[in-house]
């Protein structure tokens, strides 16, 4: 007999980690599977929470976020959304995954289910998992042969029932880099208003578009919708380590949301916090470089693809990811194994990203193209070969 929870002990280790742990720490690995690029944090970040750091900045504080902090995340939202956003819903708990589980705690109970736009990074079901609830998918359609990448909303509202209780989606997506029209959002909206569901809408790759905008669900959601944006520092302003992200959710939740924060996490670390202000109000400078920068590792993988007859994709409109589809490949995480000793790049699986049932995912491998031109050149010439 043991106490745990059967539905932990049948937790699964991440697709992505499987791989990865066979070759991290490995110096003749380029390492592409993990979502980060590999540059530093910024320096202007650095100082700021090294000048918290010196000031004494490592004391308990707001659960919610130091309300400098919270005011400037805020602002950022209004301006990105062109809706205000009131400090009173923003919430910094600690890392984007820590709002995650906190807005599935706030709708979810065993015996619900949460859907989820897939193909979709796998933290986020595990994390449905965890909370006693079931995912159920529902698959974009396309992603190959330069086939867009499609949401059948019709699909969408067939798959909920009296037990549903969210649906999230991230829009820029990870792994697909799709992005999700505010047309779709204002049916989804309206749909779940009408149907007592919450909306989970994962935005933090939103910066990283090309020649597409992503609209963020703040723009057309009201204040006290059930509606819950996660937001993170550690994309867009190189921030990964840090682990600290944000939460916009429905206003009337403000006490809530400090309880729920100082149950979890205790808040974000302090001195952090003082890093991602200045990177929050200096660091557009920075955004657009990045972009930049993800343009030109774009470029490298599109064309590595269009020489190789084998390999296709739908070109992303936003993220840092190709997902990148393997004619005649029909188990992905086999052959990102051999990749990893015969060509020594590290790439992720592509049935990580749904249900092990899920065998389209299985015809793709995800690679972040933020990375070194060269290296990332290199990387693309050695998987060709291996193909």
């Amino acid at each position: 007999m043991t106490a745990i929870r059967p539905t932990i002990l049948g937790l699964e280790r991440n697709g992505i980690g499987e791989v990865s742990f066979l070759g991290l720490g490995r110096k003749d690995i380029i390492p592409l599977w993990f979502g980060e690029g590999d540059i530093v944090t910024p320096p202007f970040i650095r100082d700021a929470a090294k000048r918290a750091l010196d000031d004494g900045k490592t004391f308990y504080t707001f659960t919610r976020g130091i309300a400098e902090l919270r005011g400037a995340i805020a602002d950022w939202a209004s301006r990105q959304s062109g809706r205000e956003i009131d400090a009173e819903r923003v919430t910094v708990p600690g890392a984007a995954m820590m709002g995650v589980q906190i807005a599935l705690q706030c709708v979810c109970e065993p015996g619900d289910n949460v859907l989820i736009i897939s193909p979709m990074w796998p933290n986020i079901f595990q994390a449905v998992i965890g909370s006693g609830a079931t995912p159920r998918f529902v698959r974009l359609d396309g992603g190959a042969n330069g086939e867009p990448w499609t949401l059948d909303l019709q699909r969408l509202f067939d798959s909920a029932d009296a037990h549903t209780k969210a649906i999230f989606f991230a829009s820029p997506s990870n792994p697909t880099g799709w992005i999700m029209s505010e047309r779709e959002q204002r049916a989804i909206l309206e749909f779940t208003r009408k149907r007592g569901i919450a909306v989970i809408s994962d935005e933090v790759y939103t910066p990283i578009v090309y020649d597409t905008p992503a609209p963020s669900f703040g723009a057309i959601a009201d204040p006290e919708d059930d509606v819950f944006i996660i937001n993170s520092f550690s994309k867009a302003w190189a921030m990964t380590g840090w682990r600290i992200g944000w939460l916009i959710h429905p206003r009337r939740l403000a006490t809530q949301m400090a309880e729920l924060s100082a149950y979890n996490n205790t808040g974000a670390t302090v001195f952090a916090q003082y890093g991602a202000l200045e990177a929050i109000t200096k660091g557009d400078d920075f955004i657009k470089w990045q972009v930049q920068r993800c343009r030109e590792g774009l470029a490298i993988v599109e064309k590595a693809i269009g020489a190789n007859n084998r390999m296709s994709w739908c070109k992303p409109a936003g993220a840092f990811y190709a997902f990148i589809a393997i004619e005649g490949m029909t188990d992905s995480h086999a052959f990102a194994k051999r990749l990893l000793e015969h060509a020594k790049v590290g790439v992720a699986p592509g049935i990580a990203f749904g249900p092990k049932t899920d065998k389209q995912n299985d015809r793709f491998i995800r690679l972040c193209f933020f990375q070194a031109p060269e290296r990332l050149s290199e990387a693309m010439q050695r998987i060709a070969k291996a193909i």
